[in-house]
């Protein structure tokens, strides 16, 4: 930085200057002399048990659950570790309400039932989890993948190519610039980092472009790195997957089976040739990459002959497999899969059996448009993975909820970029504890009548109301010290509040801006009428208007709208990364109604 004289102490100075105490919002002052008869000066343990119960909709508070709020309350504000019994004042109360430890938004726990087999269950997961870029010339690298399993991710691709000399494996994205790490790397962090935040399974898939003696190389790199962590499937042919609280800690392979690699071999050598069996998603590759040139399904090969065998026919055994290939067999737990035909055909649900099938993003829109029933029936049993087209080099997303009103559990995202799908994403799996699964709705896996299931396009009746009152803010002179937010005026803070789901429950609003203090209030409230609020996301976005230039970005976070806790709540607020601000939060008020239909 260039000498500034005398003028550097002014940088600060108007930051500094619009810092003023704010104090408790008038629906908080109000609900405090309603709870402390008519206007006390002190709510007692009794009167604030009675606001959790009727107020924030914790039905089952005690008076040892009040008396832990207060006795921490006081603890934090007044470092008193003890407990009078006394209650709280309107500033203490307040206090409570304004903090993202005590009063979060969602549930920090697990909840959901997680027995049920993996398919009913939507999953964290990452598309070339070991990028640190752009899909192109940027370095591959354990890293990201550490750094998304701190985050709960929980599906982790690996793409597996020979090096040079053909006696290694190396991970890399095939016929690009990425610079290459070492596969036993990749292993050895994944079962450090593993379950760091969630204890239920993670799922590696391979992109496979190895020869058998490799893969068989890879199956001792796996068993060798893992060990009794690794779930090995008890045949061939999977009948029903398990379910994640049965998968606990334990490390899950998911792949085409090697008896596939020849085939594919020669099929791409045909496809090199012709085009007309290409995906779309990979038109703009598919000339350079003969790994993208046959990546319809990211590898996810064809599956259909696996019939033939019950898996235990050890001369059948013998016929497909390869050799080196039944140790790295053996290992596959959610085989990978692309049956043969057309899409309809692919989406054919086998009683006998159960795969995992990979649709580009482009293939997907089109698979949803004209079978939009045989997806969803298809998710029932099987599990569906989307991954991002070809064509997103700078590792842009697309937007996840259109895989997830359709069933699809694995929706892959680039989690080396940042943007709107991204948050999305974050705020689908903050869900459940932030465990990385996620229940499905009851209405993507149940039959109707006449075979019927859930139409996303469906035009459907109103099912619930939610109210979202924004009060305040607070944190930005804490956590943008360092930010170009306008340092020579107060700022100009506005919330953007919305709905991300159906076609008809997205919705942006916004509040007035509140001009004059880095505390600002609004106390705006907004209605939103949800036909499928199973799957809307609220999305809550803070800007600083610029009159000369675009507004300034100022936090964001998104939040699925059936987990959210009713009644006053701190939400915390993330940077454009979904990297949490250490001070950065808002005071809502959530109020839901049931509709009667």
């Amino acid at each position: 930085m260039g000498y500034m004289g005398d003028y550097s102490m002014c940088i600060c100075f108007p930051k500094k200057f619009g810092v003023t105490e704010v104090g408790p919002p008038a629906d908080v002052k109000d609900v405090f002399m309603a709870y402390t008869a008519g206007g006390g000066s002190i709510m007692t343990v009794e009167q604030l048990r009675r606001f959790l119960v009727e107020v924030q909709g914790d039905f089952e508070a005690s008076m040892e659950d009040a008396e832990r709020v207060v006795e921490q309350v006081l603890k934090r504000r007044h470092n008193s570790g003890k407990f009078t019994n006394l209650g709280l004042s309107l500033e203490d109360f307040h206090f409570y309400l304004f903090s993202v430890e005590l009063n979060p938004p969602l549930l920090n726990q697990v909840h959901q039932d997680m027995t049920a087999p993996l398919s009913h269950y939507f999953i964290y997961t990452g598309h070339n989890s070991y990028l640190t870029g752009n899909q192109i010339s940027s370095d591959c690298s354990d890293v990201p993948i550490i750094k998304a399993l701190k985050r709960g991710l929980r599906v982790v691709e690996l793409d597996l190519w020979p090096n040079s000399t053909k006696d290694d494996v190396l991970v890399l994205h095939g016929w690009t610039l990425t610079t290459p790490v070492e596969l036993i790397k990749c292993l050895r962090s994944i079962k450090e980092h593993a379950f760091f935040a969630s204890p239920y399974p993670v799922i590696i898939t391979f992109e496979d472009h190895l020869t058998p003696d490799l893969q068989a190389k890879v199956a001792q790199m796996v068993m060798q790195t893992f060990g009794n962590m690794l779930f090995y499937p008890e045949s061939d042919c999977v009948k029903e997957f398990p379910s994640p609280e049965e998968l606990k800690h334990r490390i899950i392979i998911s792949t085409k089976p090697p008896k596939e690699y020849l085939e594919d071999k020669s099929l791409s050598n045909r496809r090199s040739n012709s085009q007309k069996d290409k995906d779309s998603d990979e038109e703009t590759w598919g000339r350079m990459s003969p790994d993208l040139t046959y990546d319809d399904d990211k590898s996810d090969c064809d599956t259909s002959e696996q019939s033939q065998c019950d898996g235990d026919n050890e001369a059948c055994d013998r016929l497909i497999r390869p050799s080196g290939a039944p140790a790295y067999k053996s290992l596959i737990s959610i085989p990978a899969g692309k049956p043969k035909g057309k899409l309809r055909e692919k989406l054919k649900v086998e009683n006998d059996k159960v795969i995992r099938l990979s649709l580009g993003e482009l293939k997907f829109e089109k698979a949803i448009t004209y079978h939009g029933t045989e997806v969803v029936r298809f998710t029932q049993k099987n599990i569906l993975r989307v991954y991002p087209k070809a064509t997103r080099v700078n590792s842009s997303n697309y937007n996840p909820l259109i895989g997830w009103m359709h069933g699809a559990q694995m929706v892959a995202l680039n989690m080396q970029g940042y943007g709107k799908p991204l948050w999305l994403m974050h705020g689908m799996f903050r869900s459940n504890g932030g465990c990385g699964y996620v229940k499905k709705p009851d209405f993507l896996m149940n039959v109707g009548p006449n075979d019927q299931v859930f139409d996303a396009k469906a035009k459907l009746p109103v099912k619930k109301i939610l109210k979202v009152k924004v009060h305040m803010g607070d944190g930005w002179h804490l956590d943008f010290k360092q930010r170009h937010l306008n340092l020579w005026s107060p700022p100009e803070f506005y919330t953007r509040v919305g709905i991300a789901g159906v076609a008809a429950d997205k919705v942006m609003k916004k509040t007035k801006k509140r001009k004059g203090n880095w505390t600002p209030v609004w106390d705006e409230e907004f209605t939103f009428h949800l036909t499928v609020p199973e799957i809307a996301l609220l999305r809550v976005e803070v800007h600083e208007y610029s009159m000369s230039d675009k507004d300034y970005f100022a936090g964001q976070t998104c939040l699925q709208v059936s987990e959210l806790r009713p009644g006053f709540r701190t939400v915390p607020l993330f940077n454009r990364k979904g990297e949490q601000y250490s001070s950065l939060r808002l005071l809502l008020r959530f109020e839901f109604a049931e509709v009667d239909i």
